[in-house]
């Protein structure tokens, strides 16, 4: 496809777009296409509508919301600052705006990103207030590849226009992720190339009279005193504001310190009327425990502290999208000046996702979605293990990344056939930290990829029953027919298309020590859709976009939350082929990714309650280092020694399983017996009401249920677990006396014959139980997703779904919403049917969700080596990783 041709459809698409948000109603398949004909004729072009027709039904229905900010209600602060400024010329904000819509954003994405980043300048300083000095800190809280960057340079734009004159952006701790945000802020801000040798307008610099910004780093460097001499700005030069990205390392915060001090050795130890935005992308990237001298977080962020501390008048916004990030937790990795002075302590702002975004939630909690998108690798141990090393030799490559291989050819077939030939499709391969190994992955791939393509090269045109007896297309044949079937081409049409799928097929490997680039840009300008398979290690998966990231594949195992999250590289934007995307993954990590999502779900309920009870950040700082999880960030640190420790924990609006069961036949004879026993007393006398799924017993008295969870016999590694649930439970009973059970029963399931016993609910038994008599639950959960809303009222659950979505009722209702709704604990018990010949059941389970506001509550748990041992299983130890930049 000609460049020509691409800006012609950009303009068609941006045309009927800006056409369709204008209607009252939303419109239908038929009207968009009709609209589309229309405005092809217009434009004399008559090349295919299908992509453009698909691209305008997808802005149709996304929408994002406002978010939600958690501010210091205390403060002195006027948020309204900005509707009050009347001398405010929206420049930069505006030029900002035009170049999303050209890019091709929804006009309600462009209208909502400029609304939440108008309020998020309110909780900054009006830059032209009173007062000698001033510093805000604060937090934006996003999702992994939801548009964090576009928010920040939105955010960046408006501060420009109200008054910030030095603006600095960190962005990451790798060379690739600056360039790449440099790139960005070229196009969308500054609006002329930072490449020196290629000093032209682009992007917002298009329109006339544009006033360009000026920047001190170019895409190929970062801050030092010599870009900042060569690029021929005076920092006193203020007319128009200077902006600079850099990496978030030791040596160059240190030069960009000293460059600043220089500067102002006049004037006093600070710099008195320059107000300063500083941006930390990632604000928990280099809050890793590493052990390498230019990343230490206690250095890197003291040298932040002292930047800000340069400028009479400052602001800090950290973005990020793990809000577990150590800014809040590890008390080990800062002395008390550094963490004080970098905590948000003024606002935290959680950002919406569009409703079109591909994230956690239908990756791992939404199950239906889930089932589609995830699929388990068992095969890896004996061809890449986990614990490998550098030096250890590849002698093949598990089937089941050949398979992925088969499944990205075809799923790039299918998205050729649906028109998006002229986009991008990569797959991304993510199996060991080390450079020589992914050297040697990519090398078996490429191999592998050069027979497939002799295969479809000789075949492509043959009848089914000659190239049906070649290997290759049998595979691919295979993962059409496992995987594609319904995706709406037959199998003949993907066949004849496979042909095309090589034009623009490359395979690299992205880390540090690589001089390959993955450039989709070149492409872009040549009209060309790349078809890449990325292979790589950390640097690969922190903060790098890979555009139309189809298939990915990861064999890692890390509990650090921070560096996983950011390991999904596969949450993002699918348009047009959302049901072509397959993430590959561990049983391991599929848990304890399900297990983060919901954590970080329950997390931003948890600021909306907050808000409305007008609690300040720093009350959410204290319930984020005592959730049980933020021990599996600190504990690392603090276990070296090997003594135990004493921590505080808050089970609030969270909900405890026992997934780990015991499968003793006697031990479950014993549990049913005993909830037998509960059901014919109905719980202390309640009567029982019937549900879509079983039975519920409301106001039980809570002495009960801590008597019934006391009495229930768990697995011994879930009875530490079981004993914090009833000590918490004690400490919130005077608060919150009565609970509801529901006895979870769904019709259709096996037994449940007897008088008061359960039906059961089959569960599949995933491999590699751990040994004796228990059985570890797929992804940590007993209770199926929506459980929660049983037993409740109809104004209840209508109640949960505008906490959802708001107004519009977008959001994904969710067992966080429902628990919001309910203010009281409720215990869930099930019988389970193992799927599964290593397991006999049915086995008894139970789970207990609590319900939100008791955040300032906690119990003391003790923690030791062998807790770590048990929670953290295999260590992918970040330090180990030998793609950070050197």
């Amino acid at each position: 496809m000609s460049m020509t041709a691409v800006t012609q459809e950009r303009n068609i698409s941006n045309a009927l777009i800006s056409g369709l948000a204008n209607m009252p109603e939303t419109p239908t398949r038929e009207q968009v296409e009709e609209k589309a004909k229309q405005i092809a004729v217009i434009f004399g072009y008559e090349g295919d509508l299908r992509n453009i027709v698909a691209e305008a039904m997808e802005s149709v229905v996304t929408r994002m919301g406002a978010g939600v900010s958690l501010v210091d209600f205390d403060a002195k602060h006027d948020d309204q600052w900005v509707h009050k400024r009347e001398d405010v010329d929206w420049t930069y904000a505006r030029a900002y705006e035009e170049f999303l819509r050209n890019e091709g954003w929804p006009p309600q994405m462009v209208q909502s990103l400029s609304d939440v980043t108008t309020r998020i300048l309110g909780h900054l300083q009006d830059p032209l207030s009173e007062g000698t000095s001033w510093n805000r800190r604060g937090l934006v809280i996003g999702h992994v590849q939801s548009g964090k960057t576009a928010n920040y340079t939105g955010l960046i734009a408006r501060a420009a226009d109200a008054g910030y004159k030095f603006i600095v952006v960190i962005a990451g701790i790798h060379n690739n992720l600056r360039r790449q945000t440099q790139q960005r802020i070229d196009e969308a801000f500054i609006g002329r190339s930072s490449d020196p040798e290629d000093r032209r307008n682009i992007g917002v610099g298009l329109t006339l009279g544009y006033p360009h910004p000026a920047t001190l780093t170019n895409i190929n460097g970062d801050f030092n005193k010599n870009t900042a001499a060569k690029s021929g700005w005076k920092i006193n030069d203020f007319s128009k504001p200077i902006i600079l990205i850099i990496k978030k390392n030791v040596t160059t915060l240190t030069a960009l310190h000293k460059w600043l001090k220089a500067l102002n050795a006049g004037g006093g130890d600070r710099i008195s009327d320059v107000p300063m935005l500083l941006i930390d992308d990632e604000a928990d990237n280099a809050s890793i425990n590493t052990n390498k001298e230019d990343l230490d977080p206690t250095k890197t962020n003291a040298m932040i502290r002292r930047i800000l501390g340069l400028f009479a008048k400052s602001c800090y916004v950290g973005y990020t999208a793990t809000p577990f990030a150590n800014i809040f937790i590890n008390p080990d990795a800062y002395d008390d000046d550094v963490r004080e002075e970098l905590f948000p302590r003024d606002f935290i702002y959680c950002l919406d996702a569009p409703t079109t975004y591909f994230g956690a939630e239908k990756v791992f909690l939404n199950e239906e979605t889930s089932d589609s998108i995830v699929r388990p690798i068992d095969d890896c141990e004996n061809f890449i293990p986990y614990s490998h090393k550098r030096d250890d030799s590849i002698h093949e490559l598990p089937p089941s990344l050949y398979r992925a291989l088969d499944e990205f050819i075809v799923a790039r077939a299918i998205r050729n056939l649906r028109g998006q030939a002229g986009k991008h499709c990569s797959m991304m391969v993510n199996v060991s930290r080390f450079v020589p190994v992914q050297r040697a992955v990519r090398d078996f791939l490429s191999l592998r990829e050069k027979k497939i393509r002799e295969a479809v090269l000789a075949n492509y045109a043959m009848p089914e029953d000659v190239s049906s007896r070649n290997i290759y297309m049998q595979g691919l044949k295979q993962a059409f027919d496992d995987e594609y079937a319904d995706a709406g081409s037959t199998w003949a049409e993907v066949k004849s298309a496979l042909h095309d799928v090589f034009e623009h097929f490359h395979l690299f490997v992205i880390n540090s020590k690589s001089d390959e680039v993955l450039d989709y840009t070149r492409y872009e300008k040549e009209g060309v859709g790349l078809t890449a398979v990325a292979v790589g290690g950390l640097s690969l998966s922190r903060g790098l976009t890979i555009e139309g990231l189809t298939i990915s594949y990861m064999y890692r195992n890390t509990k650090m939350y921070d560096t996983l999250m950011q390991m999904g590289r596969w949450f993002g934007y699918r348009p047009g082929f959302e049901d072509l995307c397959r993430v590959h993954l561990s049983r391991d990590s599929i848990n304890w990714y399900s297990h983060i999502a919901g954590a970080a779900e329950e997390l931003v309920q948890q600021v909306k309650r907050m808000r409305r009870d007008r609690l300040s950040p720093k009350d959410f700082g204290f319930y984020v280092r005592s959730h049980p999880d933020s021990l599996l960030i600190t504990a690392v640190n603090k276990m070296r020694s090997g003594k135990k420790e004493t921590v505080e924990q808050s089970f609030s609006g969270r909900l405890r399983e026992s997934y780990i069961v015991s499968t003793d036949s006697e031990v479950n004879a014993r549990n049913f017996s005993l909830i037998t026993d509960h059901w014919k007393n109905g719980f202390g006398g309640q009567p029982q009401e019937l549900t879509e799924k079983g039975f519920v017993f409301k106001d039980v008295p809570v002495q009960v249920i801590e008597d019934f969870l006391i009495q229930f016999e768990c697995h011994s590694t879930f009875a530490g677990q079981k004993s914090d649930v009833v000590s918490y439970l004690e400490r919130i009973a005077a608060k919150r006396p009565w609970a509801d059970v529901l006895l979870i029963s769904p019709s259709g399931g096996a037994g449940g014959d007897a008088p008061f016993t359960l039906r059961n609910q089959v569960r599949v038994v995933g491999k590699d139980q751990p040994a004796g008599t228990s059985w570890r639950l797929n992804k940590d959960r007993v209770a199926s997703r929506g459980d929660e809303k049983l037993g409740l009222s109809d104004p209840q659950r209508e109640k949960a779904k505008v906490l959802a979505g708001g107004k519009d009722g977008l959001g994904a209702v969710s067992d966080t919403h429902y628990r919001e709704v309910r203010e009281k604990p409720l215990l869930m018990i099930h019988s389970l049917e193992p799927k599964g010949d290593s397991v006999a059941g049915p086995i008894a389970a139970f789970g207990i969700s609590f319900p939100f506001g008791d955040y300032l509550t906690t119990i003391n748990v003790v923690v030791n080596k062998v807790w770590l041992k048990q929670m953290q299983g295999y260590v992918d130890d970040p330090d180990d990783e030998e793609d950070y930049d050197a």
